[in-house]
């Protein structure tokens, strides 16, 4: 008795409906409407936290677009996922490189694929605030975002007409799986965009006040000292109690005026609902009171409008300190928050005071404030 000879596995013994052509191009789609809204929502969230040009209104405006941003995120796993397996016969199609058109869409998916897995499991750990490389999150994220997005161009460019002959073509009336397979194409696409909707709806509770009593998996939402979340501590941030030798020291071309707590508080109080919006997804809404930078500027001489340098008593780290644009700077919302609700801070929050604007990233809401220096425009 002969035995058949042995062979290396080709792109033909992979019959299951997962990796047909039409369930391919229509994951591919899903997870390209997910990159795009990832990229360009990642892109506004570069513009918020570099200040200049980012609008002061709507409040909700960066709480809206980084929600969006990691929502997006976290459906485009179980996309990716299913997109890789979908693919992954591929590997063993031969000759592995037919010509220059197909050597470049090789290339693409090699650098596609290695730019979206590093997008996703970075941000996963970035959501965790579990920063175990040794490079910064947010440029690194932005750099391999510019690498997927220019991948995906250029698969679609050359994949183009297969993607519309996937997209286009019916599904043949297809009512059982096929022969190695346990799935119809049906199947997996609706077996796919439900573990999606499952993923976002688990987690999406941290951008979406609404479905945070069904996200079991959503981080931060209201838990945290007086009702908001904190994400750095002021034990981590080396900030201990603070006693009455605290001053606030106000710097205008028109000259320079230090502030007690006992002043600040005695000056006129402004109050407004503002959201706290960070990087990771999360939000949160609260009732905030204190003193408009704005009337500090005029009280130290100077006139709202141009840029301010807020410090802190953050001596060491990313976030000690911030540049607050002119167009915050002048907006009456803007507050050097003195109390959140009915309370005055608590020390995590930033006692004696901490910034709070519309429209901006939790990173820039600097807290432990002791500085405030207008710069030139």
């Amino acid at each position: 008795m002969t035995g058949r000879k042995l062979r290396p596995p080709a792109e033909r013994d992979f019959r299951g409906a997962a990796h047909d052509q039409r369930v391919t191009a229509r994951i591919g789609l899903w997870l390209g409407i997910a990159f795009g809204i990832c990229f360009l929502t990642g892109l506004l969230s570069q513009l918020a936290r570099a200040g200049s040009g980012w609008p002061t209104s709507p409040v909700d405006l960066y709480r809206v677009t980084q929600g969006a941003h990691v929502v997006a995120g976290v459906a485009a796993i179980p996309l990716l996922l299913a997109k890789l397996w979908s693919v992954y016969p591929k590997l063993f199609a031969r000759p592995l490189v037919r010509s220059l058109p197909h050597a470049i869409e090789r290339g693409s998916i090699l650098v596609l694929s290695g730019a979206a897995l590093f997008e996703v499991v970075t941000g996963l750990f970035n959501v965790a605030q579990n920063y175990v490389w040794g490079f910064g999150f947010p440029a690194a994220h932005h750099v391999a975002g510019w690498l997927a997005i220019g991948s995906v161009l250029v698969h679609v460019a050359v994949k183009l007409p297969v993607i519309r002959r996937g997209l286009t073509r019916g599904d043949g009336g297809e009512r059982s799986a096929p022969p190695g397979g346990i799935l119809t194409r049906r199947g997996f696409l609706r077996g796919t965009g439900l573990a999606t909707g499952v993923a976002v709806v688990a987690t999406a509770g941290a951008a979406v006040p609404l479905l945070r009593p069904v996200s079991p998996l959503s981080w931060r939402s209201d838990r945290g000292p007086q009702g908001v979340p904190v994400n750095r501590t002021a034990r981590a941030a080396g900030v201990r109690a603070v006693d009455d030798s605290w001053r606030l020291t106000v710097v205008t071309p028109g000259g320079t005026r230090a502030f007690s707590l006992a002043e600040l508080r005695a000056l006129p109080q402004t109050s407004a609902s503002l959201p706290i919006a960070c990087v990771e997804g999360w939000n949160q809404s609260a009732s905030w009171t204190g003193v408009p930078v704005a009337d500090l500027l005029r009280l130290a001489g100077g006139a709202p409008g141009s840029p301010v340098r807020v410090r802190s008593l953050e001596r060491r780290g990313a976030y000690r300190s911030s540049l607050l644009p002119g167009a915050h700077a002048a907006d009456p919302a803007t507050l050097l928050a003195l109390r959140l609700g009915d309370e005055p801070l608590a020390l995590d929050h930033g006692y004696p005071c901490r910034l709070i604007a519309p429209s901006r990233p939790g990173v820039t809401q600097t807290k432990w404030v002791t500085r405030l220096e207008v710069e030139p425009r």
